[in-house]
């Protein structure tokens, strides 16, 4: 070690040598940077890498979307409600189903202010840790949930369709007890979270439910979230899959022996309602699990060559893909209006009677003003004439 004294500053400044990093050819400035990147490399890895440099875009982009969410949400599933619970003398499994799915999408948008107002102010979370687990379990239980009764929305019109005859799994009791066990399923897959901290003290900010915060206290995250990617989405994807084509080889080998059979509305229903279904898998869940998966399979497969810029790549990829994975809230309401029997003409008399009610109070609000301007156009020529007369009489 040689160390050099700096006059200016009254410091010394101390070099190190390191051989095995120099090789005969080098020039000293090489050795520096060859020294420099293993540290540089080190500092990312030990936590001073910035994963919150987007926060600045994030803060603007994030609460609008999840604005659009909350009253999309809010509005799409408190109708689908509105209508299930007129209907429900003629509950079957569909919209037994439906019902739990909108259950967990209004439960899933009663925690987005308090997510609106973590983005807002920048990936901070004033309201505790307690608050943080409470919207973490109702997030993921929503994920889960949707999942599960979408695959149950699924395989019932399978069975509806291929196995028309197989009715007791069908029936409300068997399709209420199904729902119980998906509900029960979830909680257990969700519940041991209130056992981990949610937020952590980020410096000048306090994070909430961040990959980097489960990073510090879970070990084995990445087979953990591999697991979780196979049990809540490739296994149900795959038999959604396996509904639709079963479903479609079914109609077409039935539009073949009978014509007719091709304008049966329930198999229109059927293979219109999982063919939306796909459509939210491709849209709102695929992208999340499909960042999810390659980022864990390149920490266990490569777990050095992870540089700072690809941490912060894959935390602003998981912020925006999140996003996308609860759009799933906004679209459920179309998943009941191809599923639910009488979903599209309940809507339509509930807007026809709000329109007959504006227009009557419109009808009512016009004569009762038109009467009030002929009254006055009658009683301004009087009181005209009478002060007219008045003034001839002084």
């Amino acid at each position: 070690m040689g160390c050099v004294a700096n006059m200016s500053t009254t410091q010394t400044i101390c070099q190190t040598a390191v051989p095995s990093l120099e090789f005969p050819g080098d020039t000293p400035a090489m050795a520096t940077a060859s020294a420099t990147l293993p540290f540089a490399t080190d500092l990312a890895n030990n936590g001073t890498c910035d994963l919150y440099e987007h926060k600045d875009a994030a803060r603007i982009l994030l609460p609008l979307f999840y604005s659009i969410i909350f009253v999309i949400g809010v509005l799409g599933n408190g109708l689908a409600l509105t209508v299930i619970i007129k209907n429900r003398k003629k509950m079957n499994s569909t919209t037994i189903y439906s019902t739990n799915l909108v259950v967990s999408d209004i439960l899933f948008t009663t925690a987005l202010p308090t997510r609106i107002a973590y983005y807002a102010l920048g990936f901070n979370w004033p309201f505790g840790e307690v608050f943080c687990k409470i919207t973490a379990l109702v997030f993921y239980i929503n994920i889960y949930a949707a999942v599960n009764f979408m695959t149950c929305l699924s395989i019932d019109r399978f069975i509806a369709v291929v196995h028309p005859l197989c009715t007791k799994i069908r029936r409300v009791r068997c399709a209420t007890y199904i729902c119980c066990f998906v509900w029960f399923l979830v909680l257990g897959q969700t519940l041991p979270l209130l056992t981990h901290q949610m937020s952590h003290n980020e410096g000048n900010m306090t994070t909430c439910m961040e990959y980097p915060n489960f990073e510090k206290i879970i070990e084995h995250l990445p087979w953990i979230l591999l697991g979780a990617c196979l049990l809540g989405y490739v296994i149900p994807l795959d038999i959604i899959l396996f509904c639709y084509i079963k479903i479609s080889c079914k109609l077409c080998q039935a539009a073949k022996e009978n014509p007719l059979a091709e304008k049966s509305g329930t198999n229109k229903k059927a293979i219109n309602t999982i063919i939306f279904i796909i459509v939210v898998f491709v849209i709102c869940l695929t992208p999340y699990h499909l960042a999810i998966i390659v980022q864990m399979i390149k920490k266990l497969v490569l777990p050095d060559d992870i540089s700072c810029t690809d941490q912060q790549i894959f935390q602003r990829t998981l912020h925006y893909t999140v996003f996308l994975m609860n759009l799933n809230c906004c679209f459920d309401p179309f998943i009941y209006f191809f599923a639910c029997r009488g979903y599209k003409s309940t809507i339509m008399k509930i807007l026809r009677r709000q329109g007959s009610i504006s227009l009557s109070s419109a009808v009512r609000t016009a004569p009762d003003e038109s009467s009030r301007d002929i009254r006055d156009t009658q009683l301004s020529p009087l009181s005209t004439s009478f002060n007219g007369k008045a003034l001839n009489a002084t």
